[in-house]
Parts: structure tokens; sequence; C-alpha cells
């Protein structure tokens, strides 16, 4: 509750104990329940609100947390830990038995058995509860039935007691339970470990927190093993597709606070499971190093080599070769620029001529530099022999652009590659083939290598395959750096265009992008020029103040000057995700400036999320038919049932309260996160706060992102650091020299 936590008036931690009188709203999912609780001396009942197991009314609980004043719902009781203690009243254990919670006992039935056995009603269920044979209406058959309920209550209540006692959150005790059901404390005694592998959200330092609870040793080989499994995780995460075996296990050494000796046993125990491989490789001329691979991104490597290998080496069949054969090309290229009326320059001419001999070819080059029209031409012309053509991009806002530039149909590659949620798995593969002649792929620098993988998988050996993509770029944000290792692999044709053509020379953003790429300092016009420009430098030293001016750019100064709408028109881009310019800060500002007031609102995971908030999903959903990068509005709110209803590309999207991990505010949102996407303007703040962040390779793909403004706000010192920084951060990946010792076999 993050953002709200920021508005309310939180006092010290403290306890509260009373009667459970009612469940105003209880989310199975996750726990989340408002109970509204009888206190002893208080006059009125007391609203407590908070993760929790399931609780009945008549039950006694014990509460820890703070008092808060809600802005909607006035005083109320935050807990952060609800401990169930047993009704000690004659009324509460009468609300208790009678509330549903045994099978077989209702409100009237619970009234006979509390008039028998009074206080001790409970005690005789749990010590002889064939004493209840006496009360009327209760026979055998239902005496088990009752028998059978009350255990399984007991057992849910000492399995949720367990995981507490052992330092997990309600909240996520929940998620846990749902998972292993009554199997969860043998699970987790057996292996916590499991927990980070299994249950969203649940990392290796929360399960290894758990482990200590349970005693396990800071040097048993389960804890080595998950904590080796967890940095290659990490180095997955961080865009590498393996690790040095040596840096893999002085890392997993320090997380672990053991010795690198017992890290690399961990290594090599995890190799002999199969949960990772070493291969022995010589990167880059160096001497032989052994690469650790989770298996997966193994695999996709060093299938990906063999099989575009074998795509350059196969060339075009006879019986297919509709493409090429009989074809004059220099006369084709005539006839595509008569028809589309353009000149095309001499590298795109060059350019069209490799692409129509060419089995596989990259086409890269800046924004500008035409590789819209060269992808025009290429469609025009197979097109006009009656080749079966497919267009796709990494994502949907990516193949959105490629169909409205192309007049094509464009699709994400999942779609094309039928990717079936329910299985996991893409429909298209080596056993059903892509039909058709040509495909062209946009954006391949976003493309990462299981992705890659899957899509050659789907390539039909009669297929040719171009890949059209900005090699300046951020890389892909999966692991992997396919277009830069293809392109140095020296063995995939490639036309480079760099010549930004005369229209694209009238923008100041197209001209300060090929700037920045080149390691010059972007031109910039001042805000107090009178001609208006698409491009602005905004100088201020303080980064607090830049908050100030972003939110002053947003609101006002760009919709009075540009006629741009703040929300659907002006995407804030940051290099970061912390501090004040960070993406989490600006989001809470933005949200308050251009979303405020009290709207109907749903909480989830520190975030409040609002009518009108402007949101991105973060993971695809393949059932709801949203991806990564997908931005849209929440249009509806029901807090009570826990769903969220948000607009995306002009249709309604339901979200349930456990589904609100994967979304996130998207008034401010990271570079990497922009990439495939285009905005009427973009402001990009640059501090030297963000020091560690500042490369040319970012502040290029910022502002490549903006279609009609860019703006910067922040210092030139902050600017001239990117501009300079061209160090990017190496990816440890393999796939070019796969690529080149493939090549040589084939």
């Amino acid at each position: 509750m993050g953002d709200t936590r920021a508005a309310e008036k939180a006092e010290k931690e403290s306890q509260l104990t009373g009667q459970l009188e009612r469940v105003t709203y209880s989310n199975e999912e996750n726990g989340y329940s408002v109970f509204r609780i009888d206190v002893k001396d208080c006059p009125d009942l007391v609203t407590a609100v908070g993760f929790s197991e399931k609780h009945v009314p008549g039950e006694e609980l014990e509460f820890s947390g703070a008092w808060v004043n809600h802005p909607k719902f006035g005083r109320q009781f935050q807990f952060s830990r609800c401990k169930s203690v047993r009704p000690s009243t004659i009324e509460g254990i009468k609300r208790y038995l009678g509330s549903g919670l045994v099978k077989g006992i209702g409100p009237r039935m619970a009234e006979r058995i509390v008039e028998t056995f009074g206080v001790g009603t409970l005690d005789v269920i749990d010590e002889s509860p064939d004493d209840l044979l006496g009360i009327k209406g209760i026979s055998r058959k239902l005496l088990d039935s009752i028998k059978q309920s009350w255990e399984s209550q007991k057992e849910v209540r000492a399995v949720m007691l367990f995981l507490q006692s052992n330092g997990v959150s309600p909240n996520f005790a929940a998620k846990i339970f749902s998972v292993y059901g009554q199997e969860t404390i043998r699970t987790v005694k057996d292996n916590p470990y499991r927990l980070a592998d299994d249950i969203f959200g649940i990392g290796f330092l929360t399960a290894d927190k758990v482990a200590a609870s349970l005693g396990i040793s800071q040097e048993s080989p389960m804890r080595l093993d998950a904590g080796v499994r967890h940095v290659m995780s990490e180095f997955t995460a961080e865009g590498h597709l393996y690790a040095p075996r040596k840096i893999l296990a002085a890392r997993a050494a320090e997380l672990l606070g053991t010795d690198a000796g017992l890290a690399d046993d961990a290594i090599s125990r995890a190799a002999a499971d199969s949960a990772l491989v070493i291969d022995r490789i010589a990167p880059d001329g160096e001497p032989p190093i052994e690469a650790v691979y989770l298996p997966p991104y193994y695999v996709a490597e060093r299938k990906s080599a063999q099989k575009l290998a074998s795509l350059l080496s196969t060339g075009f069949l006879d019986e297919l070769d509709g493409m090429t054969k009989g074809l004059d090309i220099k006369k084709a290229v005539a006839w595509v620029q008569d028809v589309m009326n353009v000149s095309l320059a001499p590298k795109q001419k060059e350019a069209l001529e490799l692409a129509l001999t060419s089995k596989v070819m990259i086409i890269t080059g800046g924004p500008g530099t035409g590789k819209t029209t060269l992808i025009r031409a290429i469609i025009g012309i197979l097109g006009a022999r009656g080749i079966r053509i497919e267009l796709a991009a990494p994502t949907g806002r990516a193949a959105k652009r490629m169909s409205e530039a192309t007049g094509h149909e464009a699709r994400t590659i999942h779609r094309l590659l039928e990717y079936n949620g329910r299985l996991g798995a893409f429909s298209r593969n080596s056993d059903m083939p892509l039909d058709c002649g040509l495909l062209v792929v946009d954006e391949a620098s976003m493309i990462d290598e299981l992705l890659f993988f899957h899509l050659l998988r789907a390539v039909d050996e009669k297929t040719k395959l171009i890949l059209v993509g900005d090699i300046h770029q951020l890389p892909s944000v999966g692991p992997g750096n396919v277009l830069k290792d293809l392109i140095e692999s020296g063995k995939v044709p490639v036309a480079e265009l760099n010549k930004i053509f005369r229209q694209a020379q009238e923008s100041s953003i197209i001209v300060n992008a090929h700037r920045v790429n080149g390691g010059f300092m972007p031109r910039i016009s001042r805000d107090a020029d009178s001609a208006l420009s698409d491009f602005y430098f905004v100088q201020q030293e303080d980064a607090e103040k830049c908050v100030g001016l972003i939110v002053s750019l947003i609101q006002k100064r760009i919709p009075e000057r540009f006629g741009l709408d703040p929300m659907t028109d002006i995407q804030v881009l940051t290099p970061m995700h912390r501090g004040s310019l960070g993406a989490s800060n600006l989001n809470a500002s933005l949200q308050q400036a251009l979303n405020g007031g009290h709207k109907p609102a749903i909480e989830r995971g520190g975030r409040v999320f609002k009518n009108g908030d402007k949101v991105m999903q973060i993971r695809n959903d393949y059932d709801k038919d949203v991806y990564n990068g997908d931005i849209g509005f929440i249009r509806g709110t029901d807090a009570e049932a826990g769903l969220l209803s948000v607009e995306i590309d002009g249709r309604e999207v339901i979200y349930e309260q456990q589904e609100l991990d994967e979304l996130i505010h998207a008034y401010a949102v990271s570079i990497h996160k922009s990439q495939g996407s285009e905005y009427p303007a973009v402001i990009i703040p640059i501090h030297t706060q963000h020091y560690v962040l500042l490369q040319r390779n970012l502040l290029y793909t910022g502002i490549t992102r903006g279609k009609e403004l860019v703006v910067l706000v922040g210092t030139k010192k902050a600017v001239s650091i990117a501009v300079k920084n061209d160090d990017t951060k190496r990816r440890y990946t393999y796939l070019a020299e796969r690529l080149r010792q493939a090549s040589s076999k084939a």
C-alpha cells in the first residue's frame, strides 16, 4: 500500500485483540482481508485490514500492526500479523462453530452442542468427539463427517502457523498453501528452497530465511546447490547466456558466505544432475574457459547456430525458387521504384539486390536511413511474383508500427508461431514450419536467444529470412545479443544503411540521434526560442527540482505549446528505477499530478491503482492476449471483488487481485521497457544521479522513441557522460563463434 501509506498517518507498532464479528472482504487467492472486530471496552466495531489465513466469525484474534487513517475509509488497524486464539465465551463458541467452519454443524446444531458442553465444547470436539453422539440430531455418519472436517481445519491452521512461525508473511503463506495444500509442511521441511522455484514472488533470500529458521546448515549441499542456481539465474537476468565457471563460483560463494571451493562443488553436482551444463569454449580467441549454462539457453544457442548455418548453406531450392529464378534484378529494382514513386539511394539499391539474392540477410541502420522503404520494395517485388510473405516483430506495438508502415499485416512473433499458453509451447516448429517464402522480422535487436531459437525452428528450408534492426540500440531485455552476434559472426550478409535522407534531416530528433550515436553532443534548442523545434534540453542541476520540471512540462507547458495530451501523447523515459528521477518516484509524482484525488482504487504489492491510471503490462499473458510492454488505462475498479478493468488497444482486459503483480504504473517507464515503441512526445531525465547507467546506446534508444518531440531534462554533464560512454557492458554469449564453427561444417 506504498502510495497510500505516504498519505496516511501511521502510528507506532501496536497490538489489538478482539472477537471477529464479520468478514467484510476476503480474497481467496492472496489472503487480503477486511475484518470487523469486537474489541473489549471499544463502543464501535474496529476495522482491521491485512493479509491473513481464513478466519470465521466468533474467533478470538490477536493482531500486530499499526493504526492508520485511510483517506476514504477512515481510522483502521493495518495488521502485519494475525494469530487465532480459540473463542472463550459461550457466545463466541456458538458463532465460531455455527459459521460453517465445520461441515455438518450449522447455527442451530452449534447452539445445542454449546448448551450441553459449555465453554469446554472445543476441548470435547478435540479430545472426545464421540461424546457428540449424545446430542440430538448427530448420527454416527454425521459425527464422522464432523471429525473429518474438524481435522482438516486443524491441518490448515497448523500449516499456516508453521509457515508464519518460520518467517513467511500471511500473504505468501496463502500462496504457498494454495500450491502445496496439505503437503505444505512436508514439502517445505524437505526442501524450503523449492519455494523460490515454485512460488512467484518468493526469491532465494526469502527461502534461505525459512531454511535458516528450520535449522538447515549454511554449508548444507541443499543450500549451496540452490544458491548456485539462484546466482546462475541472476546472470541470465542480466542478459548473459552463460557464466564463466570461476566467476559463478566466486559470486555464489559471496552470496552464501562460504568459500569458492564449496560453491564450485555445487556447480559440479548441478551439472551431474543436468540442472546446469558445462561447456569448454574459447571466446574471442582467449584461452579456453568452462562456461556454465542453464540447459534451455545452452540448447537454444547451439541449435540456433546449427539451424542458421543450415539455412545459409542450403540456398534456394530449385523447385521452390520463384523468388529469383528468371528474375532480372536490375529491371525489378527499376520497376519497384516506378511503382512506389521513389528513387532509391545507391546503398538502398545494393541492399535490395542483396535481399533478393540472399537466403538469409540482415538490414541495419538508424532512424531516417530508409529501412522501411527498403522493406516495402522487397515486399513489392516478391509479392508481385506470388511469394507468400509474413511480417513479424517481437512486440505488439512494433508489429502495429510495421503494419502501418508497410501496408502489410504484421504479427508478433508469438502469434506468428501460434503460441499455446495452456501448453506453454509454440505450435509452429520444425514439425509444422511456417508456410511462407519470405519472412521479414523487424526490431531484431529486441529478440532474445530463446525466442530466436523458436523462430528459427519454425523457418522452413525454402524460406528467405530477413532480419531488420538497429544495431546501436539497447540489446534485448532477455538473455543474448542476437543481432550483434550474427553481424559479428561474419557469416550472415549485412546491408547497413547510414545515409540520412533529406526529409529526415529536417528532424532534429533524427539528426541528434545520429549525433549521439556518433559520439557527438546533440544540437540543442533553447526553451526560449521563438520557433518551435522537436528537440529541447532543459537545464536543471538539482535532481529534486527536475521532478517538478517534468511534472510542469507534462501538465502545462507541452500541452499548451504543442497541443499534446498529457496522458496519451507524452511519455517519460528514465534510465533507472530508483532515486528521485527513477521510474518509481516519477510515477508517484505524476500519478498525484495527473490523476490525484480520492478516486476508486485497489491496492496490491505497495502500489495503488486508481481509475484513470496509466499502466503497463510487464509479463506476457497469452490467455489475456496482452504482452510485456503493452500500455493501457484503468477504466474501472472493484475493491470488494478485487477486480480491475484496463483498456489496452481499445479493448477491455480484466485483472483479478492476484494478477495485479503483472501491472506497473506507466507515467514513467524505463528506457529498456520502451524498446519497440514510439510516442508523440518523450521526456528523458538525464542526470549524474544516473551515473552508472549513462551510456550512449541508452540515450540513443530513448531519443529514437520520440516521433514529434523529445525533451531532455537534467545536466549537460550527464549528457556528455552518456555520449562519451560507448563502453557497454559485455554479455557472455557464444553465438557468433558457434555460427562460425557450424558454418565451417555445413
